[in-house]
């Protein structure tokens, strides 16, 4: 007979459990008989999560980020929809205003429903009367604009024929594309889900349901056969149909995934998903049908679906993943690169993509139960991800390199803000992934001060942890059940504890240490065998029973593949989950840049609860690359401090690295001032990047991604300007500009002309060329002229017809 699984709307799949276990305060949820209830289903993942309202966090980490994401990301994202139009364009959609389309983007819909998302979380876990007030009235907006047969796409119900150019003129013309309205509904639904069982209240399900209908009614192999260009709606609709148990709502998820065939890689279209082996396109786009397969390969026993995302898995941990676990290594496409291509300043790493990529791997542990999947979430929840909000709540990075120049600043939003909704409904939703069960196995996947209430074979079992985690290694685990009973309690042994830097390969740890995993229970060792990735500790538990886990913790040095040319001859440092980064506001000249890292260093490790809300920093002597008096490179003694990655960009632009070269030549040293370093920049197209123009590193070539550059895209045709405006008046007589250019898969391109211009005191003067203009790739492109005595000089530079330009150096003589 076939075991029966409850129907559990992955959130991601952690709500059901509150409906059976919370006390309900509000009127609508004076008893359970109030709430959803859940429902069976013949098969789904073996392994089902404990929801987040039975997980408390008690400690200095955790605790602080959820009551700001509470107090602070919610509201602030709410309000950010508001001033930017998002809101005002469903009650212009509604008929309530008129105008037109307020933002930018068609997809900008989902920020709302993303954002109402997470504040059901917060619902779930505490009365709050004005959020729930302003919840409420968004859903009755939502609501008067959806139109009578379900549709719901402000763009199109505002501007009608004359919608984005994205959405093409009728619906679902370009849906395969960039029109993104199943992407937008998709949102809608996990909105939906979510509030359900948060309040029991069916006013946005029933939003969401219609719309569903909708998508349903058009799509299918005797319907509308398209996909959508952008996923989500495929994991939504399984949601959906764990929630109402209506069957047309798992078919359609399947059709919209076997439907993708004959479109483009960006999109994971460009061959069946059965077929797909690898990671390719749009990283943020490629985790979300990952997930959204392996829902349709637990609930339907597809092995085909879990054949191709284990590869995929495999392909991404081997060759595309970063140290930190961010993932999509290239701005083109903010898609993933090719194997091995895994540069360090220009790294996208996508805050979205990261939150996917924590979606993707928890549920390969619910179909397979094994460790290396929690080991990459880990990675990924401490670094990448946490890297994408600031501790303040309201400020966010999209991409999350791990180098700068100086060049990147958290925003407060952006045009195109997926990264802030996205962070506003997941941070609530971490408590969720710290522990699971099957059956008579309770796992507990991640560390936390806390107090968690679970379910075993009918039997309430009360968990209480103490630790310092991430901090120190050390955890005591109280085992509390209602009555004495047998049943197996699986601690994950993450793999950074057990000289296994990371699943696949990509990272190893450089320097070996002799400490290792201990265990004890009720103060007595306990000699534990390992499955899978977990401490297996089986026996009959009772009240007061305790567990003491020992995870080592010493300051490791990590190494990347052969192959990943960009950290060759690099290492990273890491302690427990934690990446660390060096960054300038730590260091004595405010420089990292010009590290040279000794491949036997020694560190030390210190708790400074002053910095940056309490971090753990790593001290170690090092060098540092400078140019002399008599401008001679030499080494000089430095000491280097280090701060956890998620932590960097809090206290101003400044330099940033990961990745700590161990040779002189991989160090950028620092340099003494030049005439045009010490300039004043501007420029026709003023941005961050116009520091590149002078900052004294040259590249090794047109598309050296190590270093910063500057660009005109995506202007051509066109002619643009730099200016240099000098200290005092010097005598020139020669420029040379090296020219940025980023290939046939670029948008940049050599110029196709320039010329140098100098202010006489009246006016822009051309100088007088004693050679050709040169123009050159992959080498500086120079120019010698009659002296001219100057302040200013300007750089002209024509853009070639089809294609930008960019500048990474403009050196003056």
């Amino acid at each position: 007979m076939k075991k029966k699984f409850l129907l559990i709307p992955t959130i991601p799949l952690i709500l059901v459990f509150f409906i059976l276990n919370q006390s309900c305060s509000r009127k609508e949820k004076q008893s359970v008989k109030n709430l959803p209830q859940p429902i069976t289903l013949d098969q789904d993942y073996p392994i089902q999560p404990v929801i987040f309202t039975s997980v408390k966090f008690e400690d200095e980490f955790w605790s602080k980020r959820l009551e700001t994401a509470k107090n602070v990301t919610i509201p602030f994202t709410l309000d950010q929809t508001e001033l930017t139009g998002r809101i005002k364009n469903f009650r212009i959609a509604a008929g309530q205003e008129e105008g037109g389309f307020c933002s930018e983007y068609p997809f900008d819909d989902s920020d709302v429903f993303k954002i109402l998302e997470g504040a059901s979380y917060v619902l779930m876990m505490e009365d709050n009367p004005k959020l729930e007030a302003k919840v409420d009235s968004l859903i009755a907006l939502i609501g008067d604009a959806q139109e009578p047969d379900g549709y719901l796409y402000t763009n199109r119900s505002i501007l009608g024929d004359n919608a984005h150019p994205w959405a093409g003129q009728k619906r679902w013309e370009l849906t395969h594309d960039l029109s993104h309205e199943l992407y937008n509904i998709g949102h809608l639904i996990e909105s939906g889900v979510a509030h359900y069982y948060a309040t029991g209240k069916k006013s946005l399900i029933d939003i969401a349901i219609k719309a569903a209908d909708r998508v349903s009614e058009d799509f299918g192999s005797e319907k509308l056969v398209s996909y959508p260009g952008h996923q989500i709606i495929e994991l939504a609709l399984a949601k959906l149909y764990r929630a109402t148990g209506n069957q047309k709502y798992l078919e359609t998820s399947e059709f919209l995934l076997e439907a993708r065939k004959g479109g483009s890689e960006y999109s994971q279209s460009h061959i069946p998903v059965t077929e797909q082996f690898e990671a390719v396109g749009h990283a943020v786009r490629g985790v979300y049908m990952y997930s959204g397969m392996a829902d349709i390969a637990a609930i339907k026993q597809n092995q085909a679906y879990i054949t191709a995302i284990n590869s995929i898995w495999e392909d991404v941990v081997s060759k595309k993943m970063y140290i930190t676990g961010g993932i999509g290594s290239t701005g083109h496409g903010e898609a993933f690169g090719a194997p091995y291509e895994l540069p360090n300043m220009a790294a996208y790493c996508e805050t979205c993509a990261s939150i996917g990529n924590v979606y993707w791997n928890h549920r390969l542990f619910m179909l397979h139960g094994d460790g290396k999947y929690y080991d990459v979430l880990e990675r990924t929840l401490y670094n990448s991800l946490l890297s994408g909000v600031g501790m303040s709540g309201d400020s966010f990075f999209y991409p999350n390199p791990l180098e700068s120049h100086g060049q990147h600043e958290r925003s407060p939003w952006f045009p195109c803000a997926c990264c802030p909704s996205n962070v506003a409904r997941f941070i609530p939703s971490v408590p969720g992934y710290f522990y699971a069960i099957r059956e008579d196995e309770l796992f507990i996947n991640l560390f936390a001060s806390s107090t968690a209430d679970v379910t075993i074979l009918n039997n309430k079992v009360n968990i209480i942890q103490n630790t310092q985690y991430p901090w120190e290694g050390k955890i005591d685990i109280e085992v509390n059940p209602e009555s004495e009973a047998e049943f197996e309690i699986k601690v994950r042994i993450p793999g950074w504890s057990n000289q296994d830097q990371s699943p696949g390969g990509l990272y190893q740890f450089a320097n070996k240490v002799d400490q290792t995993v201990q265990i004890q229970v009720n103060g007595e060792p306990y000699s534990f065998q390992t499955e899978k990735g977990y401490a297996i500790l089986a026996k009959s538990w009772k009240k007061g029973d305790k567990i003491t886990v020992n995870l080592p913790m010493p300051v490791r040095m990590v190494k990347s593949h052969d192959q990943v040319s960009t950290n060759q001859d690099k290492l990273a440092i890491q302690r427990g989950p934690l990446i660390y980064a060096a960054e300038w506001a730590d260091q004595e000249d405010q420089k990292v840049l010009n590290v040279v890292l000794q491949p036997d260093s020694e560190f030390s490790v210190k708790y400074n609860s002053a910095l940056l809300g309490g971090v753990n920093t790593i001290h170690s002597q090092a060098k540092a690359l400078i140019e002399n008096e008599n401008g001679e490179l030499e080494s000089r003694p430095k000491e280097l401090t280090l701060i956890p990655y998620y932590a960097w960009a809090h206290r101003g632009p400044g330099e940033m690295q990961v990745w700590l070269p161990t040779k002189e030549e991989d160090s950028k040293p620092s340099r003494n001032p030049s005439i045009a370093s010490k300039s004043k920049l501007s420029g026709s197209h003023p941005t961050k990047a116009l520091k590149a123009i002078n900052d004294q590193m040259e590249p090794s070539n047109s598309n050296d991604n190590s270093i910063l550059f500057y660009h005109w895209w995506p202007k051509k045709d066109t002619t643009e300007w730099l200016q240099y405006d000098f200290d005092q008046p010097y005598q020139i007589k020669e420029a040379e500009v090296y020219w940025f250019d980023d290939g046939p898969f670029g948008g940049t391109r050599i110029p196709a002309k320039w010329r140098i211009l100098y202010h006489n005191g009246l006016e822009w003067v051309p100088v007088e060329p004693s050679s050709p203009y040169e123009i050159k790739k992959d080498q500086f492109s120079k120019v010698s002229f009659t002296p001219v005595l100057t302040q200013s000089l300007r750089l002209e530079v024509t853009l070639p017809k089809e294609h930008a330009s960019g500048v990474m150096e403009w050196k003056v003589n």
